[in-house]
């Protein structure tokens, strides 16, 4: 196991999408699980990167697509994850986290051999982004209780697709180590 990164996918949401009244409990359930992720990666001095849609607004940068969260409907989700000055943040615009985004070269850049996954989507962004990382040759952790699903059913199954056929590690976020 080499250097960690814990990468939060996609909190940074004003949950106005036709998906969110059933994601929504999700989301509720593992921000207290990312927060003490995010907590310990800090004290540890893991890296810490957000990836996040910028919801088609392609003038955002990271403040703008914060403050917009921020001010929406429901920015008591998103308060408890603000990224601080330490953050790393990363726009995407399609549900992996490496597709047409810098995240691998800033990955080599760090030295990271592992990434931490925590966020939503289990069964799109979650799913997608481990596998484009276990192709890219790195180690991959999803954290099972830092992780939100619109439909439960297909969340176990890719999480149990992660595991058999990524070898990911599936633990809560008590298990992992920094």
């Amino acid at each position: 196991m080499g250097k960690s990164a814990v990468i939060v996918i996609d909190m940074i949401n004003t949950y106005e999408h036709p998906d969110a009244d059933l994601l929504l409990p999700g989301v509720r359930k593992a921000v207290p699980a990312i927060v003490r992720l995010l907590e310990r990666a800090r004290a540890a001095g893991v890296p810490v990167i957000y990836a996040n849609d910028n919801f088609g607004e392609w003038r955002s940068h990271h403040g703008e697509i914060l403050e917009t969260a921020l001010a929406g409907q429901h920015g008591e989700l998103v308060e408890p994850l603000r990224p601080d000055d330490e953050s790393l943040f990363v726009i995407k615009a399609r549900h992996s986290i490496f597709y047409e985004t810098p995240l691998s070269y800033l990955l080599s850049q760090l030295g990271v051999q592992q990434v931490i996954l925590s966020g939503q989507v289990t069964e799109q962004c979650v799913l997608y982004s481990a596998l484009d990382a276990h192709i890219r040759h790195l180690d991959v952790i999803v954290v099972r209780d830092a992780v939100a699903a619109i439909h439960d059913d297909l969340a176990d199954a890719a999480l149990q697709m992660m595991r058999r056929n990524m070898g990911a590690d599936l633990m809560n976020v008590d298990q992992v180590e920094l």
